[in-house]
């Protein structure tokens, strides 16, 4: 809370930079669900061994990228270590408890409360990371919600009858959410890569979701989340090539891309961004699945799309680290890096 605010042109130009880099993301991250639904309908892989599988191919795919580049990818203290392995388990509990979310609510529901995350990054950007909260900033954000309630169509007030669980992982996934997109700020404050970051805390989300996995085969093998073994019949070549499609796609550059533009834009600003993701979702399976849109729904895109137009005209305060105020924010590309933070014991 003690940094000074930077509002300069190196400030507007960083953030248009991490403008584009969150639009992107969102577009790219847009064909999560159409993947995962894919595996999960053909190939019948448990909820959290594709999990497993999802995070175990990122890192497979990111660490030799890394490697090649030449980009360190030790931490400089115990301090980041330990940030980086609670972000990692709180990626693996995020993606275990949204999966029990969808269950017990259905994905339209689900969808709405993850993305309540936006207003929660707001509060907690504000409260935690002095970013400003605008009046104009509140409004953009609850109508991009109200937006994202149209497209996943859950006006009927049927829609939201649900069990206690389903209530209280739907709630709790909007706040691992938010969770997720503050720690990924707090890291790029920290002056570590973003693509670093991503690397570490999917290998430990991978390690988490494995030990995961065994336990709900052995004591909860009624739930379907988990398998016993890891290559069973069900994983064919199709399966191991959409898998890997999915992690080094949607998964990698798609959060890859958010984690960039965390170190960017205010934390509210770029969680908003990817409200776009259920709209492009909805627009894709309209033209390759056939799951045609309501008039609602399409008026809920035209909402999401204009908020998160507006964004770009609403002035944001972003309180940056006084070492990190020469260089623009932080080292957040493959491009742009300063060897010296990272591989420092």
């Amino acid at each position: 809370m003690g940094y000074g605010i930077e509002c300069g042109a190196n400030t507007a130009q960083s953030g248009a930079r991490g403008y584009v880099i969150a639009l992107v993301s969102a577009v790219i991250m847009s064909f999560t669900g159409i993947l995962i639904r894919f595996i999960s309908v053909e190939y019948a892989l448990p909820p959290v061994q594709l999990a497993f599988w999802r995070n175990f191919f990122v890192v497979a795919t990111l660490l030799p990228v890394l490697l090649w580049r030449g980009i360190p990818i030790g931490l400089r203290s115990w301090r980041d270590r330990w940030l980086l392995a609670g972000y990692g388990l709180l990626l693996a509990v995020f993606n275990m408890d949204w999966t029990i979310a969808i269950v017990e609510t259905g994905a339209a529901v689900a969808t709405v409360l993850v993305y309540c995350s936006a207003a929660y990054t707001g509060i907690f950007g504000w409260l935690l990371l002095g970013e400003a909260l605008t009046l104009p900033l509140m409004l953009t954000v609850a109508g991009c919600l109200v937006g994202c309630a149209m497209v996943c169509g859950v006006a009927d007030p049927g829609a939201w009858n649900m069990s206690t669980l389903g209530l209280v992982t739907g709630i709790a996934s909007g706040l691992l959410y938010a969770a997720y997109s503050m720690l990924g700020r707090v890291a790029a404050r920290r002056g570590i890569d973003a693509w670093v970051t991503l690397l570490h805390i999917f290998a430990y989300a991978a390690v988490f979701q494995a030990v995961a996995n065994l336990l709900l085969a052995a004591y909860a093998p009624g739930l379907g989340l988990g398998a016993a073994g890891f290559v069973g019949s069900g994983m064919a070549p199709g399966c191991w090539l959409a898998l890997f499609i999915l992690a080094a796609g949607p998964t990698l550059l798609g959060f890859g891309l958010y984690n960039v533009s965390l170190g960017l834009l205010p934390v509210v600003v770029a969680n908003t961004i990817l409200l776009l993701e259920p709209v492009l979702t909805a627009v894709i399976a309209d033209a390759w699945l056939g799951e045609k849109l309501t008039t609602m729904q399409w008026a809920g895109a035209l909402l999401i799309v204009s908020g998160v137009g507006l964004l770009r005209l609403i002035p944001s305060r972003v309180k940056v680290p006084p070492q990190a105020k020469a260089a623009d924010a932080v080292p957040s590309t493959m491009q742009e890096r300063e060897a010296p933070s990272h591989g420092q014991a």
